[in-house]
């Protein structure tokens, strides 16, 4: 999914991670769920991450939209665009702690740092990847 500025403001209404909902066989009425990848072609990956304190993610994007609950710990995220060939910080960092969500579009270049060690319910839409951002961070220029 290309970026596009003007999707860049992503909320559980929106988010590619809450759709391909299907109703489960045998379940009350009013449930539904969506299985994992590879299994389901239009799943998700779940991930349980631990995170040591003062460790960090450089700036990268994944494939598709993801969401990050907080169990325990906390951490920041920052956005960049790029400009030319350097990252530009894209807004003030976003700190995240217990029971917090946080959702990213996908192709959207990010950072995150654990600032205390960390617990995360990590959920992508589709199969997961880590793509290292191809510029570095900088004035554009």
């Amino acid at each position: 999914m290309p970026v596009d500025d003007a999707t860049q403001d992503v909320t559980s209404a929106t988010s590619e991670v809450w759709s391909n909902h299907v109703p489960v066989p045998g379940t009350p009425e009013g449930f539904t769920a969506r299985t994992t990848y590879p299994t389901n072609p239009d799943g998700v990956e779940v991930m349980l991450e631990r995170w040591q304190a003062d460790t960090e993610e450089p700036p990268h994007s994944h494939p598709g939209d993801d969401m990050t609950v907080v169990v325990e710990g906390r951490m920041s995220v920052q956005f960049y665009r790029k400009e030319a060939r350097s990252l530009v910080r894209d807004g003030e960092s976003i700190f995240l702690g217990k029971g917090d969500v946080g959702y990213i579009r996908a192709g959207r270049v990010h950072e995150a740092k654990y600032i205390e060690a960390c617990r995360l319910v990590y959920v992508h839409n589709g199969a997961f990847a880590f793509h290292l951002a191809d510029a570095k961070v900088g004035s554009a220029g």
